[in-house]
């Protein structure tokens, strides 16, 4: 720990990497083990493509009010404002993060990469109007154009956004130490960025719970609670 410690405080560059097992430590469910009941993991993958936004919109509605029902039901572990109080001491330069549910903005981050996007917010598919997610809570799905409301994610079959990806990839080039919290690294093409990291001279660390697919390249590697060892870092710096 002691050595993850002053990795942090002698960076120039400090960059971080986010996956589900950074939210589901705070009780959200993950994309495979939410709604379990209401939908089955084929109907799910289906439900989260731009061809159930065009061919089967009611349920895709649906499905997407229901998670960011499933969102709003739960906070920010103490971890992530950790991270914020970093970036405020400016420790952090980057958080990278795969995941939708906003957590990192709401505990108070400011330079965060949000490459799949966030379900915080919606816009219409034809004019692009943005919409705070709530609107789906209050069963308002049509712009005032007449459009419909769709959340501000990344579907399977759509590319990535182009300037959260570009800031990510200029923050692995630059980073001198970049650290994963709770990313398997098993998801193209947002798994490349470790990898650039370690490939452009920087120390990789990576906080799992279960073994990752970069395991063997990185610098250090702690299978623990991600909050619990973020905990003991900070009591350090």
């Amino acid at each position: 720990m002691d050595s993850l410690v002053q990795l942090i405080k002698s960076a120039n560059y400090f960059v971080i990497f986010t996956g589900a097992g950074m939210s589901t430590e705070s009780g959200l469910p993950d994309f495979r083990s939410a709604n379990k009941g209401l939908w089955t993991a084929e109907k799910k993958q289906y439900l989260s493509s731009t061809s159930a936004l065009n061919n089967h919109v009611q349920e895709f509605i649906e499905f997407y009010r229901n998670r960011v029902q499933g969102i709003h039901e739960f906070k920010p572990h103490h971890g992530y404002y950790i991270l914020s109080d970093w970036e405020r001491k400016g420790y952090v330069k980057q958080i990278i993060t795969q995941n939708v549910d906003g957590f990192h903005e709401e505990a108070g981050n400011q330079k965060v990469a949000e490459l799949h996007g966030t379900l915080k917010k919606i816009h219409c598919e034809i004019c692009g109007k943005s919409y705070l997610s709530d609107e789906y809570l209050h069963d308002n799905y049509s712009c005032s154009c007449g459009g419909i409301l769709r959340p501000s994610i990344v579907l399977f079959g759509e590319m990535l956004p182009e300037q959260p990806f570009l800031r990510a990839e200029e923050a692995a080039i630059k980073s001198d130490v970049f650290l994963v919290l709770g990313s398997s690294l098993s998801v193209s093409p947002a798994n490349q960025f470790p990898l650039l990291a370690k490939q452009t001279g920087a120390k990789l660390i990576i906080i799992n719970k279960e073994q990752t697919q970069m395991d063997g390249i990185a610098d250090i590697v702690i299978h623990e609670s991600i909050g619990k060892v973020l905990e003991e870092i900070n009591l350090k710096l």
